[in-house]
């Protein structure tokens, strides 16, 4: 018997596998310039308003400016009743799977996307989604008050949000002024699941990065930096929480620097956190806060953070109720120069004025020890519960080898704590 056919038979399977995977993959590799882009996102669109699958775009250098459409959001991101309705624009909405934005590899200049728009780059309806070496910059706050302004949202899709700058999304000063919510970075919306690494967050005009209903994430070696370290009615960058989860959200939050924000690090309501090895620090107002917002069980394991020059209390812990999820532990964390700003010596401004302040814990909570240092106390009282400062020769033995860890991080080693703290030299 011959081989030949059954050697056609073969190659015409390879072959046939072959184009199976290659369809499957999607693979194809879009190089594009502003002049282009616009052109080729829709050419590779299909009917349903996907990408198609595995679209690599890559951007060369220079100014991508987006034209803002309208778009209505069937629900409400941070609303007590979800199914809201929000009237807002977009700058380009991006759903597929397998989808990449990137800036051209080794290529001498910025890539800087002006998006124009509320949710500035939506990817909504998105599998295994990338944005990767960008600049995102331009957003502008919509008027109604519930829209989820942020130069990146994500909603229902998986992203990874890599080694971009996403800067100066602050809006205008008199939607500002009246709906107090800015613009933020980035957005985590139901059913996102993000990754956020190795990105400078910089100078928007409200969170840096926000996790609603839904929405988990790993949040890893970001600087998050308010730069302008505006308080609620003032224009500029860093109003609202450097890092925020609301309602149910779920992350892991390491190797962050969080800087010249109103408030620092958040867990509200129902959010579920791992706060680790982060530094927080030149903030208005207190650095972290674990919050119940009397009707959640929130939990979270704070540890080996810093926190690090703030105006108000440096950690506030408030959760009223036990049972599960248990509420979790605040341990080996470098409490330092907190409560700088007397005007709010009064526990009902923000937190009671000391450096761990202890408003509702329930049974099971670890609290301490944690490494407290040149701290500010106002009448705390009963809420005071982490015992003393240390002395400068305690306080170097104790956050040593803590202190020289986090200096090794890209994100963490310019920080103004690394450099003021006494530290072992």
């Amino acid at each position: 018997m011959s081989r030949r056919p059954a050697l056609a038979a073969f190659l015409l399977l390879v072959a046939t596998a072959a184009l199976a995977g290659s369809k499957l993959s999607g693979v194809a590799t879009v190089d594009v310039t502003p002049a282009t882009f616009r052109a080729e996102f829709e050419r590779h669109l299909e009917s349903d308003g996907r990408l198609r699958e595995g679209t690599l775009f890559r951007l060369a250098p220079g100014e991508y400016r987006l034209e803002p459409t309208p778009y209505e959001d069937d629900r409400c991101g941070n609303c007590e009743d979800p199914a809201t309705t929000v009237q807002a624009t977009v700058g380009l909405r991006v759903a597929g799977t397998g989808i990449v934005f990137e800036a051209m590899p080794e290529s001498e200049g910025e890539v800087v996307i002006r998006t124009g728009a509320g949710y500035g780059l939506l990817f909504e309806d998105c599998t295994d989604c990338v944005l990767r070496g960008v600049t995102i910059t331009g957003g502008e706050r919509d008027p109604d008050p519930n829209a989820t302004c942020a130069a990146v949202v994500a909603k229902d899709a998986e992203l990874r949000v890599e080694e971009c700058v996403i800067t100066d999304n602050l809006g205008d000063s008199t939607l500002l002024a009246t709906n107090i919510v800015g613009v933020m970075g980035i957005a985590g919306r139901e059913g996102a699941r993000l990754t956020i690494r190795g990105n400078r967050i910089l100078r928007n005009s409200w969170d840096g990065i926000a996790l609603y209903r839904g929405a988990e994430a790993l949040i890893e070696g970001n600087l998050v930096d308010g730069v302008d370290k505006a308080g609620a009615r003032t224009r500029g960058g860093g109003r609202g929480v450097g890092i925020g989860l609301t309602w149910d959200a779920r992350a892991t939050l390491r190797h962050n620097r969080v800087a010249r924000y109103w408030k620092g690090i958040g867990v509200f309501v129902d959010a579920h956190a791992i706060v680790e090895e982060n530094i927080i620090e030149d903030v208005l107002t207190w650095g972290i806060a674990f919050w119940d917002a009397g009707k959640g069980r929130p939990s979270a394991t704070i540890r080996r953070n810093v926190v690090f020059d703030t105006g108000a209390c440096g950690i506030s812990i408030t959760r009223e109720r036990g049972g599960e999820p248990a509420a979790g532990l605040c341990v080996e964390n470098v409490v330092a120069r907190t409560g700088q700003d007397e005007r709010y010596d009064a526990a009902d401004h923000y937190c009671a004025q000391c450096p761990v302040a202890v408003h509702a814990l329930p049974d099971g909570y670890e609290l301490g020890p944690n490494r407290l240092w040149g701290n500010r106390r106002a009448e705390a009282g009963e809420f005071d519960r982490d015992g003393e400062d240390l002395a400068d020769a305690e306080f170097v033995a104790a956050t040593a080898d803590l202190l020289d860890e986090l200096a090794l991080h890209r994100a963490l080693a310019g920080s103004k704590a690394l450099k003021e703290l006494p530290r072992r030299r």
